[in-house]
């Protein structure tokens, strides 16, 4: 009941979005019956139906009828965010445009007359026509001027918004670089280097060629250890498995490791993880490893809770030497509290997109203690990764996606 009153809801809310986008990019600036008042409307009548299909198409159609619905169905979703952004700043616009159009009330005769010395006519006859009032509504051809020069103006800022976004998802991620000192790292490990990588999201948009470039990034750094920090894959292993197939070129002295994020549950989480081992990639599914110079320990994504999968931090940290550092992979920011609790030193994690398309990183901000970048708990220190893929539209404003070498310092050194 709770989820279709949540749809009927966002139903509505759509509607009446694709309502005002309609009313101010065609009612207003086209005549009834013209072609671009036929064109818009068909568009803004295909395009929400093509962002739904693209929605809910992952769970009910075919990965190949997917990936047509998927590309102008989720550009359109980021298209009509800074449409409906950019429109709205036009309202704030609007009244001083027609202000500054409005022409001045021309003199009347009667007032020309008496400025000359002649005597002003008397009788009805003598009577001025009512003049326009300097405060009074703007020419009607003024009005449209400004309505067509407001729309023109939303759209093409929205679609260069979104055409550089999309442009920096397509290019891949890039490097990023920071330095953590942990108290109980050993002087020998001073400079140790973890590749972090989150939401790849490989699925209808981005595929093989995404991982590869990835893939090349990282090994092009020398990391000592790669994370991949959940959200690897939207879809299933009969799907992505080709996809994902570039991953077993990773290369690191200490190798590359994975937990899930919440998206491995959407399309079934175990077959990801035999495939990334089969793969040479090390799933950590609430368990530690003891490297030589501190415990690398993961656990698994929240989703993963309703199918008896959830996070066990016992498990994964329970009965370790505290006398060692430890960093703990977990794909959701919140697993810090836990952490904290645990004494663990370093957490990565993924998750928020760092927001993805702003001004989402504010919403971001509402569910995670950290939207990206390195802040402290306690005496254990979160890291979240912008990652290096896109959910949704292929787009980022405001949280270019990265791929961030970690790297640890030691205080004895």
């Amino acid at each position: 009941m709770m989820i279709a009153l949540v749809l009927l809801v966002a139903v509505a809310l759509l509607t009446l979005v694709h309502w005002y986008v309609w009313r101010r990019t065609v009612r207003d600036v086209a005549a009834p019956g013209s072609a671009w008042r036929r064109t818009g409307t068909g568009l803004l009548i295909v395009l929400p139906l093509l962002s739904l299909g693209a929605l809910v198409g992952g769970r009910a159609l075919p990965m190949a009828v997917e990936r047509w619905l998927a590309w102008p169905g989720y550009l359109w979703l980021a298209v009509l965010l800074y449409l409906v952004l950019a429109l709205l700043v036009g309202e704030a616009v609007r009244p001083l445009l027609l202000r500054t159009g409005r022409r001045r009330p021309a003199p009347q005769p009667e007032a020309v007359a008496v400025a000359a010395g002649a005597p002003a006519a008397a009788g009805p006859a003598a009577e001025p026509e009512a003049a326009p009032q300097a405060g009074g509504p703007a020419d009607p051809s003024r009005r449209l001027l400004v309505a067509r020069g407001v729309a023109v103006a939303a759209g093409a800022t929205a679609a260069a918004v979104v055409g550089n976004g999309a442009y920096g998802v397509l290019r891949g991620p890039r490097l990023k670089h920071v330095t953590v000192p942990l108290a109980k790292l050993p002087r020998q490990a001073h400079g140790y280097r973890i590749a972090v990588v989150s939401d790849i999201h490989l699925g209808p948009i981005l595929g093989r060629a995404h991982t590869r470039r990835i893939v090349d990034t990282i090994n092009s750094t020398q990391p000592d250890l790669i994370t991949i920090v959940g959200d690897l894959v939207d879809g299933s292993v009969a799907d992505l498995g080709p996809a994902a197939e570039p991953l077993a070129l990773l290369r690191a002295r200490d190798g590359a490791y994975f937990v899930t994020g919440n998206h491995e549950y959407f399309s079934g989480a175990a077959p990801w993880v035999e495939f990334v081992r089969e793969l040479g990639v090390h799933p950590l599914e609430n368990a530690r490893t003891e490297l030589a110079h501190f415990d690398l320990a993961g656990v698994n994504d929240i989703a993963g809770t309703s199918e008896g999968q959830g996070p066990d931090y016992d498990r994964a940290l329970g009965e370790r030497d505290t006398r060692r550092a430890a960093v703990l992979m977990a794909h959701q920011p919140v697993a810090v509290h836990e952490a904290v609790r645990r004494g663990v030193d370093l957490q990565l994690s993924g998750h928020t997109h760092g927001g993805q398309l702003w001004p989402g990183n504010y919403l971001a901000a509402l569910a995670n203690p950290t939207v990206a970048g390195l802040e402290r708990y306690g005496d254990t220190q979160l890291y979240v990764t912008r990652g290096a893929g896109a959910w949704g539209p292929p787009v980022r404003v405001g949280a270019p996606s990265d791929i961030t070498v970690v790297t640890l310092a030691s205080r004895q050194a």
